[in-house]
């Protein structure tokens, strides 16, 4: 396990001090992969560095990216961040259910904008989505608190020297780019067949079928044979 693996995305981050807090919650807990999403400002700026303190190495190594897809293509398990519970079918994760995620894998902690937090759409691709526990009565915590108390939790996991992850799992785990890929080609055999419909409803409809697979922690194998299954039936002539 290596804190190397874990990589913390800002999903279009409003405010450069928020942006600087980050870096230097990162660099405070050992981490160092900082991702930023259609950041809404200029960055980096002088605002940001300032924020960061002595954080300007994970601010000048920091990547961007136009949007959320190209963001997690190679990471292999995300656990995006909610302040409230949806009506959705995620699979939600506690901050003590942390230490059941293989840090081997490459895993990435999602946070959304500062004012309205991550849609539907994004939480459609994670593995898992997390709640931190806050008084009912006032939820909101500013994104660089979210960000360091997903730091500290993790850190605690990561440094623990006899911790040992004892998977017998021997098939690699597929990374969110190939899911994606898969995702698409299950929905466009689903369009050819006329089942996305009425067309209001397809948005949502795709949303729910690609949470079903970014949360199922899919080998690489286990995708083959889906990829079999799918095109079989898309050859078989129904009389």
């Amino acid at each position: 396990m290596s804190f190397s693996n874990v990589h913390f995305i800002l999903f279009k981050p409003q405010l450069a001090e928020n942006i600087g807090a980050c870096a230097r919650a990162l660099k405070n807990f050992n981490f160092t992969k900082l991702k930023l999403v259609s950041p809404k400002i200029s960055f980096p700026n002088e605002k940001v560095f300032a924020t960061s303190v002595g954080a300007k190495d994970i601010i000048n190594s920091s990547k961007i990216y136009s949007n959320f897809e190209d963001a997690i293509k190679d990471i292999n398990c995300v656990i995006a961040t909610s302040s409230r519970i949806r009506k959705k079918n995620y699979k939600h994760l506690s901050l003590n259910e942390l230490r059941k995620i293989n840090f081997k894998q490459k895993i990435a902690i999602v946070f959304g904008p500062e004012a309205s937090g991550l849609t539907n759409n994004e939480l459609s691709y994670a593995n898992y989505v997390i709640k931190l526990p806050t008084n009912n009565k006032f939820q909101s915590l500013n994104l660089s608190h979210c960000v360091i108390l997903l730091c500290y939790e993790i850190f605690k996991i990561l440094n623990k020297k006899n911790k040992k992850f004892n998977s017998k799992y021997k098939n690699k785990l597929i990374n969110k780019k190939d899911l994606n890929k898969f995702v698409n080609f299950l929905v466009n055999s689903l369009d050819q067949i006329g089942f996305l419909q009425p067309d209001h409803k397809r948005k949502s409809m795709i949303e729910n079928i690609r949470t079903i697979f970014h949360k199922m922690n899919l080998s690489d194998k286990e995708m083959r044979i889906l990829l079999g299954i799918i095109g079989s039936l898309k050859d078989k002539k129904v009389d």
